[in-house]
């Protein structure tokens, strides 16, 4: 993972947060149903029903239910470790492209004086995303997902922490004022605009479905970039052409990061609009300053 620290490096490059959501954003299904639920003798929609079921009764978190059950159905079947946990990770597809893409959109930023770095943002587990082949190779700035406590023997025994679709809008203040870690309450403090490592003009995010929502609308109204992603193989666009209807979203395009794709041009001309106004924005400050 890239240095989390932005007080100890260098910042004369503006910096673009591209922010994630995971499932069928970057992979085209919800990671726990590309392995572990089949292997606790589960069918994917019964798994989901019965959990979306017991969250309603408890009058609980969607998400404390699927990892609640999570948990109880591996009893019996295997141990849920955080080692297993990664190797179903590392058995998730992405969709086209994304093995490439953060690397491609870093150099293309580099290129045209913008720092990119890349976030993800997701209710699904951190654990599986970092068995991923793209976060293993450090692709990510900070990933902030659902997590479990692990015992000393390494089981899963307890909710860590869980990012649902409130809670992500948390993550982007903590991008934007650069108080990374989740528990650092400096989030709360006040920065003025000037020491804000990331406004939200120079943030993307990137998603799905209704519950990035919030993330989508909190970037859209101060200025960033939101994008909702469909399936370029089924190709229903009912979803983000609402989003985009409803003012949620700027634009939309399939989920297809090859080189040369829709969303590869998009994200790139962001880049080119960053740089552009992040140096009329630098001419704006040396006037006020009266810098000749």
């Amino acid at each position: 993972m890239h240095d989390t620290d932005p007080r100890s490096r260098e910042n004369s490059r503006p910096v673009l947060a591209v922010c994630y959501d995971f499932d069928k954003t970057l992979s085209p299904d919800n990671m726990q149903a590309q392995g572990y639920i089949q292997s606790v003798g589960y069918d994917v929609e019964q798994f989901w029903a019965e959990s979306g079921a017991f969250a309603k009764e408890h009058h609980m978190d969607r998400n404390l239910a699927y990892m609640y059950k999570m948990m109880r159905e591996a009893e019996g079947n295997l141990v849920l470790t955080r080692k297993a946990l990664m190797d179903y990770g590392a058995r998730v597809r992405l969709y086209p492209g994304v093995e490439d893409w953060f690397s491609r959109i870093r150099s293309y930023g580099k290129e045209k004086g913008v720092t990119v770095e890349h976030y993800i943002i997701s209710s699904g587990l951190k654990e599986m995303i970092e068995g991923t082949s793209i976060a293993r190779r450090g692709e990510f700035a900070y990933i902030y997902a659902s997590s479990f406590f692990f015992n000393d023997r390494g089981v899963a025994k307890w909710p860590a922490q869980v990012i649902n679709y409130t809670n992500k809008t948390q993550c982007l203040f903590r991008i934007e004022k650069g108080v990374l870690d989740i528990n650092d309450e400096r989030v709360n403090d006040y920065f003025p605009p000037e020491k804000l490592r990331v406004p939200f003009r120079n943030m993307v995010y990137v998603g799905d479905s209704s519950t990035d929502i919030p993330c989508m609308k909190l970037v859209n109204v101060n200025g960033g970039h939101s994008i909702g992603v469909y399936d370029p193989i089924v190709r229903d666009k009912g979803k983000v052409r609402q989003m985009l209807t409803d003012g949620r979203i700027r634009y939309y395009a399939p989920a297809d990061y090859t080189e040369g794709s829709e969303l590869d041009l998009l994200l790139r001309t962001i880049i080119d609009k960053t740089a552009a106004a992040e140096a009329l924005e630098a001419f704006h400050q040396d006037n006020i300053r009266g810098t000749d």
